[in-house]
């Protein structure tokens, strides 16, 4: 409401205030005006310094709406209608002494309220002000605006998720637009040496429906990689026949985290005709949805677990009973059967329910070798001989091959499970045919990561290392305690460096042996003598060299 309208409901009251009902209509209408200016604060958590900006000269102060605050939630709406003296509160006191108590207030650590009104009794004193009270400097810093307070007091990024406008749009269809998300779970579950570990889960939330289109769950800190197969199940149909959910969307809300905003996950994107939309770097805003989403699996889900380990409680790890595998079932289990099918308090609607409404039919890539071609991840290229395929030291092979031996290739591999790569011909027009399975006989009926792959390398490499490391030091100290001392001729730099050469008389071709034939240089005396060194006096040399 504008300062114009304000003034009138004023005036209307000033006027009527003997007269009764007139005087309350005034006054109704007064709170009312003041209430309208509030309410973006009040409902929406605009701040009061914001709306105070807004305001047209000479309109409302930012210290009038703090007051206005404070009374509507002492007294509610009346208390708006309360003409204040001039002279209560804050107004007793000069406003510099206000501003260094509020100041105080705002800054970090926090202190006290006893310190702030000691530390202000003493500044009024020495000004020659009035002292405040205790509970006067206790309701200042109560009525500071709280935006303010966060904005001072837990930085720019809390103020920037609590308080600054964010558009959101909503989608109108289903996969107009998916959202993806990840964090790390509330619960310990048994890696695959039986230690406990915290599990990570990134999620994929179909915005219309409320639906989850796909998930993964890693003991991985989130990569590109990850994220691509949380993708790839989303997109594709699932193996269980109650989840519907599919398909490529039209947009693709993305963090600005380096896992999600990787060169190969924009390529997968503009490959699939999907916009992705990145949130701004430290702004991850627009994500409420999906973020609720995690908080409500945390809760219905992981709670019934054991191992369960909600923030600020003691530590359970000891209390891991799950393994990873047991926990991805249970977290589809309760994506299928309950969230997925349970009435959304939004949209007041099951979420699978609302994606099928209207005979929607997704967009769909047209293979499964398609969409692992683009997803699964960046392409290492091989090339084909006659023993297969060779790709982290093992051989990959696949009847199909024979016919392409010393081709170039390119092969793809699931990261969880490295028994088998997907193999595509790389043709002359620089595309890439699917081609084959090729299977790794070494490990043919088991499953074995890519992890456990490098740990064992490392592990090996370790052991090797330490092999060396003693045997030369065995080498060292034998060579140290045995070795025969080298006669003096051998501690000349000059002879040192006549031993060195390679080439008599400087035609290239000698073998390198030094022999009593040689022709020594002319070299300063070694025992003090004017003499050079005779040929009679170096025979220990050969053998040295020799040796």
């Amino acid at each position: 409401m504008s300062t114009a309208s304000e003034q009138h409901a004023q005036a209307q009251l000033g006027s009527g205030s003997s007269g009764g009902a007139p005087g309350h209509a005034a006054g109704r209408a007064l709170a009312m005006s003041r209430y309208e200016m509030l309410a973006p604060h009040l409902h929406e958590g605009a701040p009061l310094a914001q709306l105070a900006a807004a305001q047209d000269e000479g309109g409302v102060s930012y210290r009038t709406l703090q007051r206005w605050l404070a009374d509507y939630r002492q007294g509610g709406l009346d208390a708006l209608t309360r003409p204040r003296r001039r002279d209560k509160g804050l107004h007793r006191f000069p406003d510099e002494l206000v501003a260094f108590i509020e100041g105080l207030a705002l800054r970090k650590p926090r202190p006290s309220a006893a310190t702030i009104h000691r530390q202000a009794e003493s500044i009024a004193k020495a000004r020659g002000w009035p002292s405040p009270a205790y509970r006067t400097v206790a309701r200042i810093v109560a009525d500071l605006d709280p935006a303010l307070v966060t904005l001072g007091l837990e930085g720019t990024k809390k103020y920037r998720e609590t308080y600054d406008l964010v558009y959101r749009r909503e989608a109108k269809a289903p996969n107009e637009i998916w959202q993806a998300d990840h964090t790390e779970l509330d619960i310990w579950v048994l890696d695959d040496k039986g230690k406990p570990a915290r599990p990570w889960l990134t999620a994929i939330e179909d915005d219309h429906s409320r639906a989850i289109a796909g998930y993964a769950v890693n003991l991985e800190a989130p990569s590109a990689l990850t994220t691509a197969l949380a993708f790839r199940h989303a997109i594709w149909r699932k193996v269980e026949p109650d989840w519907h959910v599919c398909g490529i969307p039209s947009v693709f809300h993305l963090d600005h985290g380096s896992d999600f905003t990787s060169a190969h996950l924009e390529q997968v994107m503009a490959d699939l005709r999907v916009q992705p939309v990145f949130s701004l770097k430290g702004q991850p805003h627009g994500h409420g949805k999906i973020e609720r989403l995690i908080e409500t699996i945390n809760q219905m889900c992981l709670a019934h677990l054991p191992g369960y380990a909600p923030r600020g409680t003691p530590e359970r790890a000891s209390q891991a009973k799950l393994t990873l595998a047991e926990l991805d079932a249970a977290i589809g289990r309760f994506i299928r059967e309950v969230y997925n099918l349970r009435t959304h308090s939004e949209t007041k609607t099951p979420p699978q329910a609302r994606w099928e409404a209207g005979g929607f039919i997704p967009r769909m890539p047209d293979s499964l070798e398609q969409l692992d071609l683009l997803l699964l991840t960046v392409a290492k290229p091989r090339v084909i001989h006659t023993d297969g395929i060779h790709f982290l030291n093992l051989r990959y092979l696949d009847p199909v091959l024979a016919f392409y031996i010393r081709e170039q290739a390119t092969i793809r591999y699931d990261p969880r499970d490295i028994t088998e790569i997907r193999v595509y011909l790389r043709l002359p027009d620089g595309t890439e045919e699917f081609l084959c399975r090729a299977i790794c006989p070494e490990l043919s009926g088991t499953t074995i990561s890519l992890k456990e792959i490098t740990t064992a390398r490392n592990a090996r490499r370790k052991q090797l290392r330490g092999h060396l490391t003693s045997r030369d030091a065995i080498v060292d100290r034998l060579l140290a305690a045995h070795s025969e001392p080298l006669p003096a001729s051998l501690a000349s730099p000059d002879l040192a460096t006549w031993a060195t050469l390679t080439r008599p008389n400087g035609d290239g071709d000698g073998d390198g042996a030094i022999t009593q034939d040689s022709p020594a240089p002319n070299t300063e005396p070694l025992t003090g003598t004017s003499t050079a060194t005779t040929h009679s006096d170096s025979p220990p040399l050969k053998r040295y060299w020799n040796e």
